[in-house]
């Protein structure tokens, strides 16, 4: 029959309480472990923890490890991790207890080389910034109050819900959203035509936002990676309004945040810069107010005051007028007689000067001048009058000549002005065509006519003919009704 109460059988195993043993890992660990360098890649970094502490890991293909850099350590390091970077760090492995985790803690860390995405957000970023895209003399300023703010987001996240609360609590605005893929391949594409197209008020009825802001939520790397694209760093650099980058949270850094007028940690610290509280403007206004009328009224005092005080040193008002008033009387008691004798002494003098101006030297006077006039007129009409007739002389003489070298007195001599049909005149005989009309002018009419025939000059058809032998035609006899001869 088995005893009731067995003992245990006596072992050569030690026995540890889990305490005990996490400890002992821990010592070991430390002890085989203490100094070593470690090549990864970084990955879950969000920054220094409230406490200043940071917490993230070291992986390769195969596996990953924690981190930690305290918070006196980190203040020291010359280079900080940054997400998806690779990096050596040195420092020792041990253990946390509490979760049977093993870790390294970092003393220092270098750069190992970046990943591919990092290597391309740097080769951009330098090349932006060689351009100057992330100048801070080409950043606009953010206007105080802005009517209307348009939103580049997701229409269905969170992010968009915080910032219409936000700007609802502190001073409500009209507000546009420009709905976006916030990730994913055509993020990048959908982002910079919102930014254009709230420049160029497409897709909002021509109304064009005072304020741009782009927000998205916070995410990994690779979750952010199209706001570090080029389309989207270049559309925000040629944005004519101002622009919030809103991306991430507060430790994501994308290349719109470094292009963007103003960079904010969170959606919802966008919302609270781009517009003041309501409140705080009124109650500022309040107090603004009534610190005016205070000001004003202890100016006021400070005058009356002052105003006072200078009354009380100024003398009476009779011992300032009583002087005036007694050389008042004075004067006006010598006015009289000093008008008098001004008044004798004015008509002294005008009876001087009016002596020469006697009635007949003035009639004289005025005879004279009228005859003078009268002088000077006749004078001007007989020159006038010569004149005219030289004009007119030296106009009869041209009239004369001209009707001299005219040709209508060469018609009225018995000669004619023969034109073609398209009004040229026709100079000489073989230039005519059988058939064609000509205008004849003669000094009283024209006549049209026909040619029906035409022959060459003798002298021209036959230039041997002796002209000594040709009989001359006999003068015409001349005409009894008239001076000028023929010129046949």
């Amino acid at each position: 029959m088995a005893p009731r109460n067995p003992q245990p059988e006596p072992t050569n195993i030690t026995e540890y309480s889990v305490s005990e043993l996490a400890f002992a890992l821990k010592r070991t660990v430390e002890d085989a472990y203490g100094l070593v360098r470690l090549r990864g890649e970084v990955s879950g970094y969000r920054g220094p923890h409230a406490s200043g502490h940071c917490y993230f890991r070291l992986k390769d293909e195969n596996a990953a490890i924690e981190a930690v850099v305290w918070r006196g350590v980190f203040g020291r390091l010359k280079f900080k991790p940054e997400e998806g970077l690779e990096i050596i760090a040195k420092g020792k492995i041990t253990t946390y207890p509490s979760g049977s985790k093993y870790q390294i803690v970092i003393d220092d860390l270098e750069p190992a080389g970046a990943g591919a995405l990092m290597a391309l957000l740097e080769q951009r970023k330098k090349q932006l910034a060689a351009e100057g895209l992330f100048d801070e003399d080409r950043k606009q300023p953010l206007p105080f109050l802005p009517d209307v703010i348009g939103v580049v987001t997701s229409p269905t996240g969170a992010v968009i819900r915080d910032i219409l609360h936000r700007l609802g609590d502190r001073f409500p605005s009209h507000v546009i959203v420009w709905p976006v893929r916030v990730q994913g391949e055509t993020c990048a594409a959908e982002v910079a035509a919102a930014i254009a197209g709230f420049n160029t008020g497409e897709a909002t009825e021509g109304i064009l936002a005072d304020l741009i802001i782009v927000a998205r939520g916070g995410g990994s790397l690779e979750d952010l990676w199209g706001f570090n694209e080029e389309i989207v760093a270049r559309a925000a650099a040629a944005s004519a309004i101002p622009l919030i980058s809103a991306v991430g949270h507060e430790t994501d850094w994308t290349l719109i945040d470094l292009v963007a007028d103003y960079r904010a940690p969170t959606p919802t610290a966008a919302a609270e810069r781009a517009v003041p509280v309501r409140s705080e403007l009124m109650n500022a206004v309040r107090t603004h107010s009534v610190r005016m009328a205070g000001t004003i009224r202890r100016v006021l005092e400070s005058w009356r005051s002052r105003v006072h005080a200078s009354a009380r040193g100024l003398p009476r008002r009779e011992a300032i007028l009583g002087l005036p008033r007694q050389r008042l009387d004075t004067a006006s008691g010598r006015l009289l007689q000093a008008l008098r004798a001004n008044t004798q002494s004015h008509r002294a003098i005008l009876a001087r000067l009016s002596a020469p101006l006697r009635p007949g030297l003035v009639a004289r006077r005025a005879a004279a001048a009228r005859d003078v006039l009268t002088r000077l007129d006749r004078d001007r009409a007989r020159a006038i009058s010569a004149r005219m007739d030289r004009a007119r002389q030296r106009l009869d003489a041209q009239t004369k000549l001209l009707h001299t070298l005219g040709y209508e007195n060469v018609l009225a001599r018995g000669f004619a002005l023969v034109r073609d049909a398209k009004g040229a005149m026709v100079r000489s005989a073989a230039i005519v065509q059988l058939g064609e009309a000509l205008d004849i002018q003669f000094s009283d009419g024209h006549i049209v006519t026909e040619v029906a025939a035409t022959s060459k000059a003798v002298g021209a058809a036959n230039p041997k003919v002796d002209r000594s032998k040709t009989p001359r035609k006999a003068k015409p006899k001349p005409d009894p009704n008239g001076d000028q001869g023929s010129l046949l």
